[in-house]
């Protein structure tokens, strides 16, 4: 296994950024085809013994996606994720996915054994808004709702009002301007900014950047729709602006599958890890599907379209943390009380919008 070092800003506690940190990722080795069926034999022999259950994430390794949902697991964005977990009568979850996802599911279910494949799977996000220079910034705007997206660490969320996914946060800050709300919003910038002009919302930003979506490039996005002009451009919300007014949709991971799912169009250029390819290849195994151009291997970027983090977990580490049982997801019972309170309030918010669309009443049955 090799390691690799990213670059990421780390924002003071006046949310600018001052310096640039690097993050260290490790890369696991490939594995053949024989070793991976092995492998992934064990892990479902071992999920079934450990009474485990396997939530993946569209970014991770697609042995691990195919993993999960052959073992009544579930593969899906950090919003189902967490609702799964929690309402899973599993009593060890196995989190493949970053640490913050991790830490949610703990979170949510303080019951129960949270396992990942390595703890040492992060976020840039996550990295780039540390616990006390984002509570010192709270601190200063006391007037502000503090809303964070769930890209963050659970001290972080311990701060907030509201935690959001990229699923729900539009609902959620036009539920917030309706009451006359002023919002601190935390830590993507490029989320933060699609939002606020979606909903004219007042938005006091943190500086954070996914080091994936950030390396997505509006002038070599053009080109590859002059090259491809009957292709829909599928963007991801936390992207750069100059890609994301290109779009034809953008959403969440699951919206955009859904778009590719539900499209009548034969080709798409897809703007976000490309992960989520593997799911979307098997969902719509007849569309063309195009990866969006980043600056590529030779120049800035390191990623190229994929999460080194997302990338640590593999079948390899997954067998080895349930034969263990280890590496375990632990948070300090104060701080998971209070990252509660915030993720609950986006549970129950989502919860009932859906009650709503589908002309129920929370409580009342039928309307």
């Amino acid at each position: 296994m090799s390691v690799m070092a990213f670059d990421y800003a780390r924002p003071d506690a006046q949310g600018g950024p001052t310096c640039t940190v690097q993050a260290w990722a490790k890369v696991p080795e490939p594995l053949a085809p024989a070793q991976a069926e092995s492998l992934k034999a064990r892990a479902a022999e071992l999920l079934k013994q450990k009474g485990a259950l396997l939530v993946a994430h569209y970014y991770v390794d697609g042995h691990l996606q195919d993993l999960a949902l052959e073992t009544g697991g579930c593969v899906a964005d950090s919003l189902e994720m967490a609702r799964f977990g929690k309402l899973s009568s599993a009593q060890t979850l196995v989190v493949a996915g970053v640490r913050f996802m991790g830490e949610t599911a703990k979170i949510l279910s303080p019951e129960k054994t949270v396992l990942m494949p390595d703890l040492d799977a992060t976020c840039s996000l996550d990295l780039g808004c540390p616990a006390d220079a984002f509570a010192a910034f709270c601190d200063a705007h006391p007037d502000r709702q503090v809303v964070v997206y769930a890209n963050t660490s659970a001290a972080v969320k311990a701060r907030a009002d509201w935690m959001v996914t990229s699923s729900c946060a539009l609902d959620i800050v036009n539920h917030l301007k309706a009451q006359g709300q002023k919002i601190l919003w935390a830590p993507d910038r490029h989320l933060g900014r699609y939002i606020q002009e979606q909903t004219g919302a007042d938005m006091l930003m943190w500086d954070g950047a996914c080091i994936v979506h950030d390396e997505f490039k509006g002038l070599e996005l053009r080109l590859l729709r002059e090259q491809y002009p009957d292709a829909r451009i599928l963007v991801h919300p936390e992207s750069p602006k100059a890609v994301v007014d290109q779009a034809d949709v953008v959403g969440s991971t699951s919206a955009l599958i859904k778009a590719v799912v539900e499209g009548d169009a034969r080709r798409y250029v897809v703007a976000t890890d490309n992960g989520i390819l593997h799911r979307m290849r098997q969902l719509a195994p007849d569309k063309e599907l195009i990866e969006a151009p980043t600056a590529g291997n030779g120049a800035t970027c390191k990623s190229c379209a994929h999460c080194p983090w997302m990338a640590m977990n593999g079948l390899r580490n997954l067998v080895q943390a349930l034969e263990a049982m280890a590496p375990r997801i632990e948070v300090e019972e104060a701080v998971r009380q209070r990252a509660q309170t915030c993720i609950q309030r986006m549970l129950d918010f989502t919860a009932a919008q859906k009650l709503r669309a589908s002309g129920m009443t929370p409580g009342m049955g039928a309307a």
